[in-house]
């Protein structure tokens, strides 16, 4: 016809892309990078698990199959760790939660001065989890600690904490309790401040309580800030080493080391990169599953 136009030529349609073509040219670099960053090392990490990689041995790698989580499966240490590690995490999740959503609704207070109380949240997540190890390694000391002095003073005897398996283990989880308590806080007091006070007035007006309004307005509209907070904390929890180590070392035996732990001593102190590359890929299935069982209980509930 005669009102058309010619057909837009090759550099037209380069200076001009449409959405598709423009979303792709932009999400290019990002996608190469998390590829370098991400998708490359998890590829080496599971190739690296099927072979018998050893430095020690200064013979070439061989490719030996399934044979390294054949392996796992007589293998105490790897049952002992991975136990140790989802006691941990069931333990110190729920109560990171609920002392971290405790830590946020008292921050969330109408305070004159609410960056006191802010800023009191962010010291035990800046502190270095090193350094928060070693710190309770000395609250936790048998002699000199400043627990059993408290239950002395309290006309209590002192424990023995990093002798028995049982209270070591109870002065690790109370330490990560405290070190995560306040990533949970900080996160639930961003959802907090997301809820309209319209809603809280409105509940006033009909006389509902305070604890009312807590469970049926706080409670839900917190579920996705509470949602994200469970992942990251599982997540980490699961990966848990440094605290872990500079108390007890894992001890008495095997009976606080974490599954980290025992991949750092596979690979580290031993150089056997193929067991704990391997042991690193059961860890990390660990993690999605627990990343898909939060994210399925998310869609259900929505």
């Amino acid at each position: 016809m005669a009102g058309e136009g010619p057909p837009p030529g090759r550099w037209s349609r380069l200076l001009d892309p449409g959405d598709t073509a423009l979303a792709v040219v932009l999400l290019a670099p990002a996608a190469l990078l998390l590829s370098l960053v991400v998708l490359y090392p998890i590829g080496r990490l599971v190739y690296t698990s099927f072979t018998d990689l050893a430095l020690t041995s200064g013979a070439p790698a061989a490719f030996v199959g399934i044979e390294n989580y054949l392996w796992m499966l007589d293998d105490d240490t790897f049952w002992q760790t991975t136990f140790n590690t989802i006691l941990i995490t069931l333990i110190t999740v729920p109560g990171a939660l609920v002392v971290g959503l405790g830590m946020a609704l008292l921050a969330n207070l109408p305070f004159k001065r609410k960056w006191p109380v802010r800023l009191s949240l962010l010291i035990p997540w800046a502190l270095p989890l090193s350094f928060a190890g070693l710190i309770f390694a000395w609250f936790f000391h048998s002699e000199y600690g400043v627990v059993n002095d408290v239950l002395r003073r309290l006309g209590f005897e002192g424990i023995i904490w990093f002798n028995s398996p049982r209270w070591a283990m109870a002065a690790i989880c109370l330490t990560i309790i405290w070190k995560t308590s306040s990533f949970m806080a900080l996160i639930i007091l961003a959802g907090l401040q997301t809820i309209p006070r319209s809603l809280y007035e409105a509940a006033d007006v009909d006389g509902a309580g305070r604890w009312r309004q807590f469970i049926e307005i706080t409670l839900p509209l917190l579920k996705p800030a509470i949602a994200v907070a469970l992942i990251f904390r599982t997540i980490t929890a699961l990966q848990t080493f440094d605290i872990p180590y500079m108390m007890t070392r894992g001890g008495p035996g095997s009976s606080t080391a974490t599954l980290a732990m025992y991949i750092h001593q596979n690979t580290v102190s031993f150089l056997d990169l193929g067991y704990g590359s391997a042991l690193a890929v059961v860890m990390f299935a660990i993690s999605m599953i627990f990343t898909a069982l939060y994210l399925r209980m998310i869609r259900t509930r929505g």
